[in-house]
């Protein structure tokens, strides 16, 4: 399917049409690069349909080694195409090619390390007593809703369906009408993969929020998988509850670098430009907060702003580009707002980015990379994930102070501890509230490894060997036997 046409759902096998179409736009210049089918909750009950009777017919949920091969034929499927993922990300997404690159490199991880994942769903044998043996089985949990956010819509879907299909169950994924061509080129790649059942996996895009509210609330779907904001994470959670369903939940965050006096320092100010750049700052793992000991505070502040003042923004087409634009030019205002805010609370701007003025990038949702010195963390800037190129800095004397203020917000998602002492990160990294920590460098992402979030971040992990947790049931089944006599 390609960029000109229109991207429609993938359900039970068949490329389904909507009633309703919108477009994708290009958020580097803002022309339109197609339209695509804008589902609701008629398509994802037609999927949430699909999806059962796939669980419920054949040997998909019974087959491990079925559901290992198949997952290692999306793998090759995808490598295959993987030129044209890291384009359609380019274009659609906005994002510059060496960060599309670096997003879809995951997705043959996740699918090879989920293979091998499929075939070890072993459970325990035991004999409880003489004549009585007691077994505990682990089972899929029938059809997993797979609700994924716009900003790394490639990865971020597979990172959950994998462990699903790994696990046994189905699936309806719902992506968001911003990634409707990556949709498309997904489902176009699950189609090619003869081992996938039809109806085992239902791609249903969709602008505003009808089909996740129904994969939510169907009493046909025991698990949910969501990516997105906090405020959206704790909708699906209460909503969820009703049902007392498995839910996982990897929601924002406010990543703070920690750069204590010893650190390398031009290390750590590459990589603290580079996690406020990458993705132009629509990352739940950005680089938003800078905390620095006093010895280093203003060195260290001075030439992250020269460094910041020099990035240059760009589309994915200009090899010169160093950050891509924002998803929308609503984006940018809200950015904005957020800064002008920040600055009225008592924020002090040390680089006041902001929008493009470049004639040339007239057109995009392009935002300069914007440095704020803050008096203390109350500021919502420093509270709230603002989802933009946007860093605040606060100087810390002890090592305590700097724990306290990196733990000093709901999130805890992820954090980074510059130092080259032996000892020091690994004390300070058991102190810190968050699921990730990456130590003299910044989001370390291991597929083999669990991922989430402390706090209100999240629930539950994805990514390593507890990923197909949330999609397995457990069930004891315990049975006498006759003890010989003779």
């Amino acid at each position: 399917m390609t960029l000109e046409n229109t991207a429609r759902h993938w359900i039970d096998g068949e490329w389904v049409d909507s009633a309703r179409t919108s477009e994708s736009i290009d958020p580097a210049t803002g022309e339109t690069i197609g339209t695509y089918a804008d589902g609701g909750a008629e398509e994802g009950r037609r999927a949430v349909d699909a999806a059962a009777r796939a669980f419920a017919e054949g040997t998909w949920r019974l087959d491990p080694m079925l559901r290992a091969t198949a997952l290692s034929h999306l793998a090759d499927a995808y490598d295959k195409r993987m030129p044209e993922v890291v384009d359609t990300l380019c274009r659609e997404n906005g994002k510059l090619r060496h960060e599309a690159g670096f997003e879809a490199h995951f997705i043959l991880r996740a699918l090879r390390f989920a293979a091998g994942l499929a075939v070890q769903p072993h459970g325990r044998v035991t004999d409880t007593h003489p004549g009585r043996q007691a077994m505990t089985i682990r089972q899929p949990v029938g059809v997993a809703g797979i609700v994924v956010p716009w900003n790394s819509p490639a990865y971020l879907c597979v990172r959950a369906l994998a462990p699903a299909l790994a696990a046994g169950c189905t699936a309806v994924v719902k992506m968001p009408g911003q990634a409707a061509r990556t949709a498309a080129l997904m489902s176009e790649i699950l189609a090619s993969v003869p081992e996938l059942p039809r109806g085992a996996v239902n791609v249903v895009v969709e602008s505003g929020s009808d089909v996740a509210r129904l994969l939510v609330e169907s009493p046909r779907v025991p698990v949910i998988s969501f990516t997105g904001s906090t405020a959206t994470g704790r909708l699906v959670a209460r909503a969820a509850a009703a049902r007392f369903k498995r839910v996982g939940l990897e929601l924002g965050g406010k990543t703070p670098h920690l750069v204590f006096a010893d650190a390398d320092l031009d290390a750590a100010l590459a990589t603290a430009v580079q996690s406020c750049t990458v993705f132009a700052g629509q990352f739940c793992m950005t680089g938003s907060r800078v905390l620095l000991q006093r010895e280093i505070a203003d060195e260290f502040t001075a030439a992250l702003a020269r460094r910041l003042e020099a990035v240059r923004p760009g589309p994915a087409a200009d090899p010169d580009s160093q950050i891509g634009p924002l998803i929308d030019r609503a984006a940018v205002a809200r950015v904005d707002a957020a800064v002008e805010a920040a600055i009225a609370a008592g924020a002090v701007p040390v680089v006041r980015g902001g929008p493009s003025t470049r004639p040339e990038l007239a057109g995009g949702a392009f935002y300069h990379p914007t440095l704020l010195a803050v008096p203390d963390s109350s500021l919502a800037i420093v509270q709230e994930e603002t989802f933009g190129p946007v860093q605040t800095v606060q100087v810390f004397d002890t090592e305590a102070e700097a724990v306290a203020l990196a733990n000093d917000t709901e999130y805890g998602l992820s954090a980074c501890v510059w130092s080259r002492d032996a000892d020091r990160p690994l004390r300070v990294a058991r102190q810190l509230d968050a699921g990730l920590i990456s130590v003299n460098s910044w989001a370390n992402l291991t597929v083999e490894f669990e991922e989430g979030g402390f706090k209100s971040s999240g629930v539950g992990r994805l990514g390593g060997t507890a990923s197909v947790e949330d999609f397995l049931e457990y069930k004891q089944i315990t049975q006498d036997y006759a003890p010989h006599n003779g």
